[in-house]
């Protein structure tokens, strides 16, 4: 299967199944590299990017663990998407996606690393900005909410409700030289603050009283 039939059952699934809204798509850079940076829920979160109505062409680094998983892994791969063990530093996947970026494709990543198993945001590992950095390419933060709860409702034959909300991309400064670590740390943070202004506040976990405005 090609990965646009992918995309448009998905998107038939998603119009019969759930009531899904995507929020603050003109803030989608139209082309060109961009690291679409989300909070992780659920499995559905891979599903919901990918038909995001303004970049068809997205990818996404996800976890190795998945890769013997019969459907996941299928899914995965026909979505084009990279694998990456998170257990050590994969310099390998690193490198796949920042040449995905040059070439102007767009690339989800989760900064947690994993799935949130309280729906509640977790504290973010610097890998989003070092790619950032890395590439000089935007970041766009992104705040999905209701997939949590997806398969257990569509398991009750009630349709879920999602909502995919787009903040506005910006860009890393080059970390000044003897500050590196910090700088990535504060960055990190920052995105995280981002995102969590983009979920309502029982979604933001350790963000929780510190959100940005969008």
């Amino acid at each position: 299967m090609k990965k646009n039939t992918l995309q448009s059952i998905i998107r038939f699934l998603l119009r019969t199944l759930t009531i899904t809204e995507y929020v603050g798509t003109e803030n989608i850079p139209q082309k060109g590299g961009v690291i679409f940076a989300l909070n992780h829920l659920s499995y559905f979160d891979t599903p919901l990017l990918l038909v995001n109505p303004i970049r068809p062409d997205i990818t996404a680094l996800v976890t190795t663990k998945y890769m013997d998983k019969p459907f996941i892994g299928w899914f995965i791969r026909t979505a084009k998407g990279i694998w990456i063990n998170r257990d050590i530093a994969d310099f390998s996947a690193i490198r796949d996606a920042a040449k995905v970026l040059k070439k102007g494709i767009a690339l989800g990543i989760a900064p947690e690393g994993t799935r949130s198993k309280t729906g509640e945001m977790q504290e973010a590992k610097p890998g989003t900005i070092m790619l950032a950095v890395k590439t000089g390419m935007p970041v766009l933060p992104v705040g999905i909410t209701g997939s949590e709860t997806a398969f257990q409702k569509l398991g009750r034959f009630r349709r879920p409700q999602m909502t995919v909300r787009f903040g506005k991309p910006f860009v890393v400064p080059t970390p000044k030289p003897g500050n590196r670590s910090n700088e990535l740390k504060r960055w990190t943070y920052e995105l995280m603050l981002r995102i969590a202004a983009l979920v309502p506040e029982s979604y933001r976990g350790i963000y929780k009283n510190e959100q940005k405005g969008k």
